[in-house]
């Protein structure tokens, strides 16, 4: 059973940085594609980073030149390093496991059970 346990979460003040892990347990994390995603009030849940089992990365609009999606595969954790913090940037951060599975069936999608992040003065 796969299981995502995300922290680093809390109430920072606009410009400062957060740094978010992600532990995963249950599967063979070096086979893995990992994303951070973001939900903020009356917004769609998306994407702030992803990240491939071969380390190529991909970001959000919001998220590119201040944040960085990485990946300590002896850790079998993935981290969003989130710098220049902004108000806007205020959310429920989840993180998301792809398994690879059957062809048929594509990835197997697996989330954590998120953590806050409050950017306020």
């Amino acid at each position: 059973q796969v299981e995502l346990v995300e922290s680093g979460g809390g109430l920072v003040q606009p410009g400062e940085s957060l740094r978010l892990p992600c532990t995963a347990s249950g599967t063979i994390f070096t086979r893995d594609a990992l994303g951070w995603y973001c939900h903020a009030p009356g917004k769609e849940r998306e994407l702030v980073a992803h990240i491939t089992a071969g380390d190529i990365t991909n970001y959000g609009d919001s998220a590119k030149g201040r944040f960085t999606i990485s990946r300590d595969n002896a850790k079998d954790t993935v981290y969003l390093q989130m710098n220049s913090l902004k108000p806007e940037d205020t959310a429920v951060y989840y993180c998301k496991l792809e398994e690879p599975s059957d062809p048929r069936v594509g990835v197997l999608p697996y989330w954590g059970q998120g953590t806050q992040v409050t950017v306020s003065s």
